[in-house]
């Protein structure tokens, strides 16, 4: 028998596949790229993804990831183990998402991955508990009021090309650092600087489609010293570099 619960690391090798059980992906550490049946997302820390039996994905990170898996035994497990939950667990499961923890759950994640998650009866109930933590109503502040986007982004573009701070973004929120961190992890599932670097990246595939200024300068503009690394962050972002983006993007405009 499978174990349910492993810790494991992915690297930038894209794993491609399919398998009959559902599957839990939570991030611990870094950035794991996932598609599940065509649809894109990134697990970070507070974030699963829930890949139901039978569905393909893949999943890569570039710069090396670290992840909690819930291997879901079936559907007599579950309902053996989990009683009254034992529904909601199922809807879970059979849906493909990406979606936040609060910070119950996080703890919860936080103490598996440095349990000996190798011992059966530990798994076992580890992943009961885990399951049942997810049935709970999601986290009161995703029905609050939701952050200024619009006010937030056309600060990132008006001063893309210099340094930003965190710190910027709360003050224009009303919300200290951690609270911004916290509402973003749980309504957009990023943290502020990933939604920072996103805007960039985006604004950049703009100016890549709509002016003809040279890379370098797209680059400079969105606040990165090095072409090479401006590239190198395109790709991740959009899985081509800077001058086929701007070429794909020229095509579709004729």
């Amino acid at each position: 028998m499978r174990p349910i619960l492993t810790l494991r690391q992915y690297t930038r090798d894209l794993i491609a596949h399919s398998h009959d059980h559902p599957q839990l992906v939570f991030g611990l550490s870094g950035a794991l790229d996932f598609e599940v049946e065509g649809v894109g997302s990134q697990v970070r820390q507070q974030s699963f993804v829930v890949i139901p039996g039978g569905a393909h994905h893949a999943c890569g990170s570039a710069d090396g990831s670290r992840c909690l898996v819930l291997d879901v035994p079936d559907e007599q497990w579950i309902s053996r183990s989990l009683g009254e939950h034992a529904d909601a667990s199922l809807r879970l499961l059979d849906t493909p998402s990406r979606l936040a923890l609060d910070a119950g759950q996080s703890q919860l994640v936080s103490w598996l991955a440095n349990s000996p998650v190798n011992d059966p009866l530990i798994a076992q109930q580890g992943a009961v508990l885990l399951l049942a933590s997810l049935n709970h109503a999601r986290p009161a502040e995703l029905g609050a009021r939701r952050l200024p986007y619009a006010a937030l982004d056309a600060h990132i573009e008006q001063y893309a090309a210099y340094p930003l701070q965190v710190a910027d973004l709360a003050r224009i929120a009303g919300l200290s650092t951690a609270r911004l961190h916290a509402r973003f992890v749980a309504e957009c599932g990023q943290t502020p600087m990933d939604y920072i670097r996103s805007r960039r990246l985006h604004l950049a595939m703009q100016m890549l489609g709509e002016t003809a200024l040279p890379i370098g300068e797209v680059a400079d503009r969105v606040g990165y010293s090095s072409q090479s690394a401006f590239s190198a962050a395109v790709l991740r972002e959009f899985g081509a570099s800077p001058g086929q983006l701007r070429r794909e993007l020229r095509d579709k405009t004729r």
